[in-house]
């Protein structure tokens, strides 16, 4: 089991998504439609050292994969870190398509009407595995030939999965990752200790969960106490989501604490210029090996 690199590049600011700041959300999303954009500012992120990317299956993704396809060279370290579903995008193509070209859209190359058959039958039966299965496999298209390490299911599906207590989804995507796709599983959430739990019943041994982690306890369902005691005392692979608490905390200041955290493994930032990634990187580069000698 590989390692994760310490830190990984998040596409919020690509789609504008931010949770303090309405208008600085719109400015990105009006910069980003553009998708040199887009690839300045992963090539800017991938010259500073950081050269895994956790990415939406956003159709905007899709034409990154093509610029990465198209240089093999340039681009040889280069990893894609999946995040599905991406709903929007469903609810969309049926839109413009119909519900028949949203399926050949979608369908993953084993053949259109292999897929609908099994998506077909899947929905008749409620067979929640076939259900799970084609999704993932028609996400995974765009990734053709690309080094995809591990595949995410989103927090929107992980904690509605949660909710609605279809606790055997969470092994069912963990094996069809591994098996078709050799890539580690890993799973976006809004309430790591309860995750925890499940994942666990599921006999998911030391998964890869990203969840919200950060000082000041910002949109830490479960309570901060919680999560710290998860840090310490449960077996899992940790990467750290909003440690800046969407500018709340000053970047030296939320670098450092998540530094000094017990059992994380990466942690998973955006940032829309090279000046603000190298900042980034460099204050993980001071503070996370103090904190190892720390620890040790």
């Amino acid at each position: 089991m590989d390692q994760l690199d310490r830190l990984l590049f998040g596409d919020n600011q690509f789609f504008g998504v931010n949770h303090m700041s309405e208008e600085k959300a719109r400015a990105q999303a009006m910069r980003f439609q553009d998708i040199k954009a887009v690839i300045k500012v992963l090539d800017s992120a991938y010259d500073e050292g950081v050269k895994s990317f956790m990415c939406t299956t956003h159709d905007r993704i899709a034409q990154v994969c093509d610029h990465m396809r198209a240089d093999p060279v340039r681009y040889k370290d280069f990893k894609f870190m999946p995040c599905m579903p991406y709903a929007h995008k469903y609810a969309n193509a049926v839109t413009e398509d119909g519900i028949m070209g949203a399926l050949k859209r979608f369908t993953p190359d084993e053949g259109f009407l292999n897929a609908a058959l099994r998506g077909g039958k899947a929905l008749a039966t409620k067979d929640i595995e076939g259900i799970i299965t084609l999704l993932v496999d028609a996400e995974m298209k765009m990734f053709a030939g690309l080094n995809t390490p591990v595949i995410f299911l989103q927090n929107v599906v992980v904690d509605l999965l949660l909710g609605l207590g279809f606790k055997d989804a969470f092994s069912i995507f963990s094996n069809h990752v591994r098996k078709r796709y050799n890539a580690e599983p890993g799973f976006i959430t809004m309430n790591l200790p309860m995750l925890l739990d499940v994942l666990e019943e599921q006999g998911i041994d030391n998964p890869i969960v990203c969840s919200n982690i950060n000082k000041v306890g910002f949109r830490m369902s479960g309570g901060f106490d919680a999560y710290q005691s998860a840090l310490r005392d449960r077996k899992f692979r940790a990467i750290a989501m909003s440690v800046f608490a969407s500018g709340a905390i000053a970047p030296e200041e939320a670098i450092e604490w998540v530094c000094q955290q017990p059992n994380i493994e990466s942690i998973v930032f955006g940032a829309s210029s090279r000046g603000n990634i190298r900042n980034t990187r460099e204050l993980v580069d001071r503070y996370w090996p103090a904190a190892q000698e720390q620890a040790s």
